[in-house]
């Protein structure tokens, strides 16, 4: 496993990051159907870690907070904690009632505080803001990101899916005013969703900061054949949202996900994984709830895709109206569309 530096700071994480939205209790939150329980989660984790993966990713909103518990108890079991760099999100709303959502300084800190709790942690490694608050001035959630910083809860801050202008304004707030900046972005990028090679990604290569992508399976849409269905694909009110656009340009990319992992003698999920690799991303965030998924995520790391297989995997992609990066009061926000 190969180790960089997520983003300008010397944190050093594992070029595949493994998302823990999958694990946590099928009795709490809007995902029970295909979440796995703590003992089946426990051989993913284990994988995870004998592979030399050291960086994990959950939220205090995946099942409810049944997630970070489950993660919490599982790393405890089988890594020190100086070796492994936790990440957790804050931002959706864990009640229906003010201040229990958002990025205001009061949530923030009953949010790092709970999450403490749940993961049965001293501190996080990367604390992140899920989305942007339109309710909340900007000034205030990078001071109280900063205080959490300096009051020992999070060594570093990240942020989620947002438009790059309200990106930019962020972490010129921080500058100016002396605070912690974002060293990270967890955005939305694969091979059916690139809108963000527009403006968010040029921005973060320009300013050194990491990009960890969520869904760079695209649901696992990459991962299989085109009229190939799970049970999560059928059940993820979020995921039916994201990749309704383009059908016929989407098709056309996974068919050729699939002719390149024939002629390679590999998966689909490395071939597709694979790119990301390509493009120079600090680390893909990868689900694992099945055998053979953490292993075929290991092998894109030395797939080595040419120029001209690149290639034949972006010329059918069509442009497509933005998706994911919807921001809006945390009241407003549905339980049942919540994601990673």
């Amino acid at each position: 496993m190969e180790y960089v530096n997520l983003g300008p700071s010397g944190l050093k994480v594992s070029r595949l990051c493994l998302g823990c939205m999958s694990y946590g209790d099928t009795t709490r939150g809007w995902h029970g159907d295909w979440v796995l329980s703590e003992d089946e989660s426990r051989p993913f984790i284990r994988e995870a870690l004998e592979a030399g993966i050291n960086f994990f990713d959950t939220a205090n909103m995946y099942s409810l907070g049944a997630s970070e518990e489950v993660v919490g108890r599982l790393l405890a079991e089988h890594a020190r904690r100086d070796e492994i760099v936790l990440a957790t999100k804050a931002f959706l709303p864990w009640r229906q009632a003010p201040n229990t959502g958002g990025n205001s300084r009061k949530s923030l800190f009953q949010a790092i505080d709970d999450s403490l709790v749940r993961l049965g942690m001293d501190y996080v490694d990367l604390f992140q803001i899920h989305r942007w608050d339109e309710t909340t001035p900007i000034e205030e959630t990078m001071e109280a990101l900063h205080d959490i910083v300096k009051a020992g809860k999070a060594r570093y801050i990240g942020a989620s899916s947002m438009w790059a202008w309200q990106f930019a304004k962020a972490q010129e707030v921080a500058r100016a005013n002396g605070w912690t900046r974002f060293i990270s972005m967890q955005n939305h990028v694969n091979l059916l969703y690139r809108e963000e090679e527009r403006e968010m990604l040029p921005l973060c290569a320009d300013q050194g900061v990491g990009v960890i992508p969520w869904s760079p399976l695209a649901r696992g849409k990459l991962a299989r054949a085109w009229d190939e269905s799970t049970l999560r694909s059928e059940t993820d009110g979020f995921g039916k949202t994201l990749y309704r656009q383009q059908e016929e340009a989407d098709r056309a990319i996974v068919e050729a996900v699939g002719a390149i992992a024939s002629e390679r003698g590999v998966s689909r999920a490395t071939v597709a994984l694979g790119w990301h690799v390509a493009k120079g991303v600090t680390a893909p965030i990868i689900g694992a709830t099945k055998d053979g998924h953490i292993a075929a995520a290991v092998a894109a790391m030395d797939l080595g895709l040419s120029e001209e297989e690149v290639a034949r995997l972006e010329e059918p992609y069509l442009p497509k109206a933005p998706v994911g990066v919807e921001t809006t009061a945390p009241r407003n926000w549905s339980l049942s569309l919540l994601e990673g």
